[in-house]
């Protein structure tokens, strides 16, 4: 499934209603519009007159496979309260791009076409993102207006910076479109998490045999790296100690920790531990690391030992787990045989709440791939099998898990009458 566009978990079955401002931006709304539906979003398109002037109704409704809403006063539609219906049925209203009048008439309760009529008629969460000149949404009146819809819950992908279509430089430009369907899959995710200080680890360890080698192993990082976002999504303050990987950090993070080393992986969570609410610990450290690395690179010709003396790293998860004060601890372990003895016995020995096993010598749940298949272990006894999905569906599931245990530890423990 490499390279496969994976559907979205807080995306896939949901609805929603594109709706295309009057900007050169609105070309980038067809590319938009094909992510959320790789994602698994039905999507609605509602083009605004100023919008038809840069892309046409045809686009949108032979890749939608649905006829494109635009007129307040279409006939068909408005026989059966067509505004009404558009504002009432979506999950979300995405505006994009959403240029300076488009955000003026929202924040001005301006009903006097189609799309300002769906903004004030709707219960449904609204995302906008606005594309407009450089000096335009510098103007007061522009900050004025989106502080206004902020202050009434609209949600807003903030723009790029970088040359415009106008031929100036600077703020304005629609942001990326990955950035927006991020956002989207944001606003329709429940904040079961919401101010929850989470860390994450992630990805490899290196431990240097000379200056140019070193020891390491297979994770590619995309387990830990879904973890986080997933966090992200839920409401959580996040900070990701990450190995060497070739993936880009999710945007939001409170903290991104950089490491190289099975040390500096050590020093960096137990630094960053006293202040987690929860701690997911999925990096893939190495268990040992050469005794005596060279300063210099070793040659082939040169007499050298044949063999590389090791020693043993610390044991990060076992720490944790000795200096747990309050923490929900989650263990990731990657298995090869006896996954479900191994699991078990590290839910035992290493204090921790959850542990995530997984089989890495599959081919579609090991290391590099996008997907993965675990089973979860609690340490109230609870086993869940999660079988194969993309990672970041698993993550979610496996959120979903943790959330649930730890709602009912919160529940017993007011009912014992313990904090």
């Amino acid at each position: 499934m490499n390279g496969t566009p994976a559907v979205d978990p807080s995306l896939d079955g949901k609805k929603i209603l594109l709706a295309v401002g009057g900007g050169i931006a609105a070309y980038k709304a067809v590319e938009l519009m094909r992510q959320l539906q790789k994602a698994g979003a039905a999507v609605r398109v509602l083009l605004t007159e100023s919008a038809k002037q840069f892309v046409t109704p045809l686009t949108f409704q032979t890749l939608s496979g649905q006829p494109v809403a635009g007129s307040l006063f279409d006939l068909t539609e408005e026989s059966l309260i067509g505004h009404i219906r558009l504002a009432r049925e979506p999950d979300l209203i995405l505006v994009a791009p959403a240029t300076a009048n488009r955000m003026a008439k929202a924040a001005h309760g301006m009903a006097d076409d189609l799309l300002s009529t769906v903004l004030l008629a709707t219960t449904a969460p609204v995302l906008m993102a606005p594309a407009m000149n450089v000096e335009m949404w510098k103007h007061p009146a522009t900050k004025a207006n989106l502080r206004l819809l902020e202050s009434r819950g609209v949600l807003f992908v903030q723009p790029g910076a970088g040359d415009l279509a106008c031929g100036e430089t600077g703020p304005g430009r629609l942001a990326e479109i990955a950035d927006i369907v991020e956002a989207a899959a944001s606003c329709l995710t429940p904040k079961d998490l919401a101010g929850k200080r989470v860390l994450v680890s992630a990805g490899p360890t290196r431990e240097p045999v000379d200056p140019v080698r070193f020891l390491s192993n297979r994770s590619s990082g995309k387990m830990g790296y879904a973890m986080a976002q997933m966090a992200l999504r839920r409401g959580a303050k996040v900070t990701l100690v990450t190995g060497p990987v070739a993936l880009p950090p999710p945007s939001g993070l409170d903290e991104t920790v950089r490491v190289q080393t099975a040390k500096e992986m050590y020093d960096a969570m137990t630094a960053a531990y006293g202040k987690a609410e929860i701690v997911v610990k999925t990096s893939a450290v190495a268990d040992y690391r050469p005794k005596h690395a060279s300063d210099k690179k070793l040659k082939r010709r040169e007499k050298a030992e044949k063999s590389i003396e090791l020693e043993p790293t610390a044991d990060i998860l076992r720490e944790l787990g000795r200096r747990k004060k309050g923490q929900y601890l989650v263990g990731f372990a990657a298995e090869t045989h006896d996954l479900d003895r191994y699991a078990k016995a590290k839910l035992a020995e290493k204090n921790v709440d959850a542990i995530v096993a997984n089989d890495v010598t599959r081919k579609d749940a090991g290391f590099e791939t996008d997907t993965n298949a675990v089973t979860v272990y609690f340490r109230s006894g609870n086993v869940v099998h999660l079988p194969v999905d993309s990672k970041a569906a698993i993550a979610s599931a496996i959120w979903d898990r943790v959330t649930a245990d730890l709602k009912k530890r919160s529940g017993t423990g007011k009912k014992n009458g313990r904090r």
